[in-house]
C-alpha cells in the first residue's frame, strides 16, 4: 500500500497537466507543479484558499452556487464532463483550458479532481491559421478583380484592332482560345481554394492541424498558378501596346543565372534538378537583365512542367568574343512535329500537354523579349525525347 501510494504521488507530481482536489466546500486540498506552474502559484498560495481564485468572472463569482446547486439538486453540470474554460493566473492574465472534473468519495468526505489541460498554444495556432486563410481568400480576391480588369482591357483593344475584316477574324480567333484556355484554367484552381477553404473551417471545428496545413498549400500554389497566368496576361499586354522598353548594359550573366537557378529549384518537382553550366572566360555581356530573367525563368518553368519527377534540366550559357547563348533543355514530353508550326503564336497549347496548367502565352512572350533585344530564338524537341530552347545575342 506504502509502495502504491508513493507511485501515486510520483505521477501525479510529473504529471505534464494540472491536477487540482478540491472539498466539498470549494477549499484547495492539493496542486501539483504543473498546475502551479500553469497559473502562477506557489501551492502555498493557493492550497487553503477556495478555489474561485483561479477563475476570472463572472465564474469566479458563482462558483460556490455551482457547488451548492450541485448538493442541493445532484444534477452535474461539469463533474464527468469535460470542456473548455478558462483560467486566471496570479498576474490577471487569463488563458483557455480543458478541464475535466472527477468525483470521488472518500469516507465521509467528497473530493473533487481537476484535471488542467492547457489549450493556449493550440488556440494560437487555430487563430494564426484563421488570419491566413482571410489573407488567401483576400488576395484571391484581388487577382479575380484584375483579372476582370484585364478581360475589360482586352475587349477595349478588340474593338481598337478591328478595322479590316482580317483584324476581326484574327481577334475573334484570339478571343476564342482566350475563353477556352481561361474557363479551363482558372476553373480548376479556384474550384481548389473554394474546397480547402471549405474543409478548413471543417478541421477547425475539429482540430486537425495536418490537413489544415495541406489545404493551405493547396491555396497558395493555387493562388500562385493564377498569379502567373495574370503575369502572362500583363505581359502580353504590355507587349501589344508597346509599353515594353529594352534597357541593355552590361549584364554579370553567370550570376544572374545562378540566381535563376537557385529560385526555380524551389518549385522543381521530387528528385527534379536543375544543372546549370558556363562556357567561356567572360561573364558579362551586353543584354537587359529584366528581359533576359523574364525569359529564362519562362523557358525553366516549361521544363519544370512537362518533364517528370527524376529528370534533369540542362541550363547553360556561353560568351565568346562578341556571341552570348543561352540554352534550356529537357528530358520531358516533347512537342509533336504537327504543332510545332503553330509554337509561338499566343494561347496556342499542343495536342500532348493535356491536363498540365498553362496559358499558351510564354513561348509568345519569350521570342518577342528576344527579338527586342535583338536577338533570334531556336528550338528544337521531338515527341517524348524533350525539348531544346536556344537564345542568341550579338553584340
Amino acid at each position: 500500500m506504502v509502495e502504491s501510494t508513493k507511485l501515486l504521488e510520483a505521477i501525479i507530481q510529473n504529471a505534464i497537466d494540472g491536477i487540482i482536489t478540491i472539498d466539498s466546500m470549494g477549499i484547495v486540498e492539493s496542486i501539483n507543479p504543473a498546475a502551479s506552474a500553469l497559473f502562477g502559484y506557489a501551492p502555498e498560495e493557493v492550497i487553503g484558499n477556495n478555489i474561485s481564485i483561479l477563475m476570472p468572472e463572472p465564474d469566479h463569482s458563482r462558483h460556490d452556487s455551482y457547488i451548492h446547486n450541485y448538493k442541493t439538486t445532484g444534477v452535474k453540470k461539469i463533474i464527468g464532463i469535460g470542456r473548455e474554460v478558462r483560467g486566471r493566473k496570479k498576474d490577471g492574465t487569463t488563458f483557455p483550458f480543458r478541464l475535466a472534473v472527477s468525483e470521488v468519495v472518500y469516507g465521509e468526505r467528497k473530493i473533487f479532481t481537476g484535471f488542467i489541460h492547457d489549450l493556449t498554444k493550440e488556440r494560437e495556432v487555430e487563430d494564426k491559421l484563421r488570419r491566413h486563410a482571410v489573407e488567401l481568400e483576400e488576395e484571391v480576391s484581388e487577382r479575380t478583380k484584375s483579372l476582370i480588369k484585364l478581360v475589360l482591357e482586352l475587349e477595349r483593344a478588340k474593338s481598337d484592332v478591328s478595322f479590316s475584316l482580317e483584324k476581326e477574324k484574327e481577334l475573334n480567333q484570339l478571343k476564342s482560345r482566350f475563353v477556352s484556355m481561361a474557363s479551363h484554367e482558372f476553373r480548376t484552381p479556384l474550384s481548389s481554394v473554394q474546397l480547402s477553404a471549405s474543409l478548413i473551417e471543417r478541421y477547425l471545428e475539429k482540430p486537425d492541424y495536418e490537413n489544415v496545413l495541406k489545404h493551405t498549400g493547396r491555396i497558395r500554389n493555387a493562388v500562385q498558378l493564377l498569379n502567373n497566368i495574370l503575369n502572362d496576361f500583363l505581359s502580353l499586354e504590355q507587349l501589344e501596346a508597346g509599353g515594353v522598353t529594352v534597357n541593355k548594359k552590361d549584364v554579370n550573366l553567370v550570376q544572374l543565372a545562378e540566381e535563376i537557378t537557385e529560385e526555380m529549384q524551389m518549385i522543381c518537382k521530387k528528385n527534379q534538378h536543375i544543372v546549370y553550366q558556363h562556357t567561356g572566360d567572360v561573364g558579362v555581356f551586353y543584354l537587359d537583365s529584366h528581359l533576359t530573367k523574364s525569359s529564362v525563368i519562362n523557358l525553366i518553368s516549361n521544363a519544370i512542367k512537362y518533364s517528370g519527377e527524376d529528370t534533369f534540366i540542362e541550363f547553360s550559357t556561353e560568351i565568346n568574343d562578341n556571341l552570348c547563348i543561352v540554352c534550356v533543355k529537357d528530358n520531358g514530353i516533347g512537342i509533336p512535329q504537327e504543332d510545332q508550326k503553330s509554337l509561338f503564336e499566343p494561347f496556342f497549347r499542343a495536342h500532348n500537354t493535356g491536363n498540365i496548367p498553362g496559358t499558351g502565352l510564354g513561348l509568345n512572350i519569350v521570342r518577342r523579349y528576344v527579338q527586342l533585344m535583338g536577338g533570334k530564338m531556336e528550338y528544337f524537341s521531338a515527341l517524348n525525347e524533350g525539348t531544346m530552347f536556344k537564345m542568341t545575342f550579338q553584340q
